[in-house]
């Protein structure tokens, strides 16, 4: 299952992370291993009439935003580095021990 951050408006997802919450739009895909401590990655996916604002909680989940899927591979996608805690607070996602 997927953990989404929702956002006032269906489109303009990644620009209204960055107003709301002080996160940053980041130029290419990023890397887990570039993450300072405390942040955490969000792909946003545009599916044409609605943006997706995913959680990448760790590799393996960042690995299923980066990958092609059935939708196809040219959707558009916007990166975004927040604070993870808010990432967690904001979706629901809960931290393992």
């Amino acid at each position: 299952m997927g953990y989404y951050i929702e956002v006032p408006e269906k489109k303009g997802k990644a620009q209204q992370i960055v107003e709301l919450y002080g996160a940053r739009i980041v130029d290419s895909v990023p890397s887990f291993n570039d993450l300072k401590s405390g942040e955490a990655i969000i792909c946003v996916v545009d599916n044409g009439p609605w943006e997706a604002a995913g959680f990448c909680y760790n590799e393996q989940e960042f690995d299923e935003f980066v990958a092609p899927d059935f939708f196809g591979p040219n959707r558009p996608r916007t990166w975004v580095i927040m604070s993870r805690y808010l990432a967690c607070k904001l979706t629901g996602y809960k931290e393992r021990s």
